[in-house]
């Protein structure tokens, strides 16, 4: 069975190509399931109940999210009935929201995502990523063997740790965040997949997503600017994986990258 994963999806391109290109990898690499991270779709900042909507009847089964889940204000309220939309599950428990869904496949059985956020460099205030994921699986018990864990992290150090600490105990564990791909994909040795970073759904001429000259000048001058989103030649990264259904044990990770109007390009 294959699992397609895809990288944070930055503003309206980015949804724009994930409508259009999703459907295409799921059929291209015979995918049964899709997990995207959704938490820069909206404008770059956040998600809105709408855009959930949208990515979900485009071929996304699941969305995760991150630092900026909660940066459209009206999502606090609207969580709640977005149930295939996760938080990081080591936020504060009196967030809205759930860090972990059970979610039944027809060929599949139960899949297990779980959505992490680390504390290097991004988020101080949460809990402990590590014994949280413990708990989880803990609380999962045998009710799911095939799991997939986003660590939603910036430091690549806490991603691989993550990575070693859930070898031989989940199926995969993938990063987001950093919106840069990595060539690090890999099998370890207990058979979990890993990768530190999917990349993004977002502008390939940009500054990870935003408009370069703007950020460039925050990093010459110091002075502060408007990071406006790209939404033109727009790149998909991802990693589609491979796995025993009855084991939940990973087979192959195979990294990928689509380039939006080339496809198009290549239909017209």
């Amino acid at each position: 069975m294959k699992i397609l994963l895809i990288g944070d999806i930055v503003g309206k391109g980015g949804r724009r190509a994930a409508q259009d290109l999703i459907p295409e990898l799921r059929r291209e690499y015979n995918c049964s399931f899709c997990i995207a991270n959704a938490e820069n779709s909206a404008g770059g900042a956040g998600v809105t109940r709408k855009i959930v909507e949208t990515l979900l009847n485009s071929g996304v089964d699941v969305l995760t999210s991150g630092d900026h889940v909660w940066d459209q204000k009206d999502f606090v309220q609207e969580i709640a009935s977005c149930p295939k939309l996760l938080r990081p599950a080591n936020f504060d428990s009196r967030q809205p929201g759930k860090g972990y869904g059970l979610f039944n496949v027809p060929i599949g059985g139960v899949i297990c995502v779980i959505n992490l956020i680390g504390r290097v460099f991004i988020s101080k205030n949460a809990e402990n990523p590590f014994t949280e994921v413990d708990r989880i699986l803990e609380e999962i018990g045998d009710r799911a063997s095939t799991i997939f864990v986003d660590f939603h992290a910036e430091a690549t150090s806490e991603k691989i740790a993550m990575g070693r600490h859930l070898d031989g105990r989940v199926t995969a564990v993938y990063g987001t965040h950093t919106h840069v791909q990595t060539a690090d994909e890999q099998i370890f040795p207990g058979r979990t997949a890993f990768i530190c970073d999917l990349g993004m759904v977002g502008g390939r001429e940009s500054i990870l997503g935003r408009e370069i000259t703007p950020v460039l000048r925050t990093f010459t001058t110091g002075l502060p600017s408007h990071y406006k989103v790209v939404e033109k030649n727009i790149v998909l990264n991802g990693a589609v994986v491979e796995f025993d259904r009855e084991t939940g044990r990973a087979v192959s990770i195979t990294r990928i990258t689509r380039n939006h109007e080339a496809v198009l390009g290549s239909q017209s």
